[in-house]
């Protein structure tokens, strides 16, 4: 699997603080064997229906703290899951950060300000540019660190240790 440098999708825009019990409730685990057939019940509590609403593709923007509380891995996985490439927020928690890297999903750290619900993205993770297609506005980000680029490259973190090992 190789990472797809140009990103283009329809936003889904979230507020600060957005919990991993926010994005799949802890008692929703108990209803699969396998954790990817829990995708149907991403952000269930807060967004009703979310799963259904992706397109492959689709990008999820937020505020602040993006991915705080447990450190669930099965959020980043689920979200994956649902069909979206890339999240862009703010700023988000540590472990929600590491482990979206390790499982292979772009996470982005930015301005999302000028970013609303339904709008047209494109992402260049090369040049580091977010565009909203809907509205003319663009904003830039740090490049995604090389030892993180690189997992992200292979499709994450087990891939990748299968490649070098």
């Amino acid at each position: 699997m190789s990472l797809k440098t140009l990103l283009q999708g329809k936003t889904h825009k979230f507020v600060d603080d957005i919990t991993t019990d926010y994005i799949i409730a802890g008692k929703h685990r108990s209803k699969a064997e396998n954790v990817l057939d829990l995708k149907d019940y991403v952000f269930n509590e807060i967004r009703p229906g979310f799963a259904g609403s992706v397109t492959r593709g689709d990008i999820i923007v937020a505020g602040h703290n993006f991915g705080c509380g447990s450190s669930r891995e099965h959020a980043a996985t689920l979200i994956r899951a649902c069909g979206i490439d890339a999240v862009l927020a703010k700023s988000f928690a540590r472990i929600f950060y590491r482990n979206a890297i390790n499982i292979g999903l772009p996470v982005i750290e930015c301005d999302t300000d000028l970013i609303g619900e339904g709008d047209l993205l494109q992402v260049d993770l090369k040049s580091g540019t977010v565009k909203n297609l809907s509205t003319g506005a663009a904003t830039s980000f740090k490049p995604i660190p090389a030892s993180l680029k690189v997992i992200l490259e292979a499709g994450g973190l087990v891939n990748h240790l299968t490649r070098t090992t």
